[in-house]
């Protein structure tokens, strides 16, 4: 028996080898070098040697006070909260409609697919339908304008700022709460079926259900979804630089596009490059760590200390006992 569990161990070795290979070489080890070229003066295309700088944090100095990072993190930062709040809000809403047995809706499944179709369409193709969406001097919305009567001229939507940045928030918002809504449905179907007939036998009303039972219960999805959508905001690469190439005047420039733009443009500074990236990596890191804390369960971290203070009393007294 003890031969063949070996054998059967060994072949789940061998299953994992490759992803674990491809790991290394294709994840952990990009992770390291970028690390470590961080410090150093690694630039130019086809360069393979570098040197430690005398001052190690000389790159994260000059990319902390280079106006473009400065002016993308803020971009970033509008970006984000101005897609994920609406999408956030929206996505409670069709949940609380979705699972709210009171409501007898027809097409369910349907209403589901249709809200999250945005989510499978690749970004390349967004970004291409909403330029040529807001074209200049021909497209459907310049076109519509024109016919209702709300222009007389065609308008150049897209060297104004805060239409641009506007439309990215927009795609983002439109691409990812049917996502959301999803994972926030599969956290409700979790929850004890006997809560919501509780509820309801005691005469809660839909609001009072959805803020008094659901909302408590998805704590822990909530976090994760908050969690997610922050790593995935502050990452945010495809739309910006497809759309307009973090344009006009670097309003849609987001901190990845700006860490592209010095990695692959230019004088191709991977060093500064490098360097941001692991400013953002860890930005990301702090604020996760608060949105964990801040949305810690009280009772559980409460009832934890009340345990440990118990077992250490627990030990005093054997220790007291054993002594006496």
């Amino acid at each position: 028996m003890k031969r063949k569990r070996l054998r059967y161990a060994k072949w789940g070795y061998i299953f994992c080898a490759p992803f674990v290979l491809g790991f290394l070489i294709f994840s952990l080890y990009p992770i390291i070098f970028t690390g470590v070229i961080g410090f150093t003066d690694f630039k130019g295309m086809g360069a393979v040697d570098f040197n430690f700088l005398e001052d190690p944090f000389q790159n994260f100095k000059t990319v902390l006070s280079n106006p473009s990072f400065k002016k993308a993190f803020g971009n970033t930062i509008h970006i984000w909260l101005f897609n994920f709040v609406p999408q956030i809000g929206l996505a409670l809403l069709l949940t609380a409609w979705f699972t709210d047995k009171r409501y007898h809706i027809r097409g369910e499944g349907l209403f589901k697919v249709l809200f999250y179709m945005p989510n499978i369409i690749t970004a390349a193709t967004i970004a291409i339908l909403f330029n040529a969406l807001l074209g200049y001097p021909m497209g459907p919305v310049n076109d519509i304008f024109m016919r209702l009567g709300i222009s007389k001229e065609p308008i150049n939507f897209l060297v104004d700022k805060s239409v641009a940045r506007g439309t990215v928030e927009f795609i983002q918002f439109w691409m990812w709460y049917g996502y959301t809504m999803i994972i926030l449905i599969s956290g409700v179907m979790g929850i004890n079926p006997e809560l919501f007939e509780s509820a309801e036998v005691d005469g809660a009303n839909r609001i009072q259900t959805f803020f008094y039972i659901t909302i408590p219960n998805l704590k822990t999805i909530l976090l994760f979804t908050l969690v997610t959508s922050l790593i995935g905001g502050l990452q945010m690469f495809d739309i910006p630089k497809l759309f307009l190439m973090g344009g006009p005047d670097n309003a849609t420039l987001t901190t990845s596009v700006f860490i592209y733009n010095q990695a692959f443009s230019g004088s191709y500074m991977y060093n500064r490059a490098a360097a941001a990236s692991m400013i953002m990596f860890v930005i990301i890191c702090a604020a996760s760590a608060v949105l964990f804390f801040l949305m810690r369960d009280k009772d559980e971290v409460l009832l934890n200390k009340q345990m440990r203070r118990q077992e250490r009393e627990y030990r005093k007294s054997l220790k007291e006992g054993r002594k006496s």
